[in-house]
């Protein structure tokens, strides 16, 4: 029993010792990340290609809406052939029209993942950088929650202004 006792604390003594030189930090990444100019420009060519689909849209629905108004207002007045090509007419118009929105939610996605993976690998880049130089062995992302359930910030270096610092960010 007291070989045991004594290999137990021979094992714990220097893992506590070396636990003592281990540094921690901490930062808010959705806080950087939206502060950074690159994220802004980001967000507005998103808005504004948003806004160009969401137009177009419009454009489109407008015209399917009268197709159909026009078609039911004058549909007992018309022969069957021209009822029948006017209800095809219709009918590939609203099949457009859901193609166009899917293909434009996909261009969108696109897009966005395309604009900001740049943004993501400058971010993590900086992040990574500042835990190089500072010799930290972790550095946690609060604003994730990333599972940690808890921490004890007197133990943790808040890095926040030091990847803004390598950043260029105010």
């Amino acid at each position: 029993m007291t070989k045991k006792l004594f290999l137990a604390i021979a094992l714990i003594l220097p893992l506590t010792a070396f636990a003592q030189d281990l540094k921690f930090g901490y930062f808010n990444r959705a806080e950087i990340f939206q502060s950074m100019p690159e994220t802004v420009a980001a967000t507005k060519k998103l808005d504004d290609l948003s806004k160009n689909y969401e137009k177009e849209l419009m454009t489109m629905q407008e015209d399917y809406q009268k197709k159909g108004s026009d078609f039911i207002a004058a549909k007992d007045s018309l022969p069957e052939a021209i009822k029948t090509r006017r209800m095809t007419e219709i009918q590939d118009l609203e099949q457009r029209l859901q193609s166009f929105y899917q293909d434009s939610q996909n261009e969108i996605k696109k897009t966005q993942q395309d604009l900001i993976l740049p943004i993501n690998n400058k971010l993590m880049a900086a992040v990574k950088a500042v835990g190089q130089d500072q010799g930290f062995i972790y550095i946690f992302d609060t604003s994730a929650n990333a599972g940690l359930m808890y921490w004890s910030v007197d133990k943790c270096v808040d890095v926040t202004n030091s990847i803004r610092a390598k950043l260029n960010l105010k």
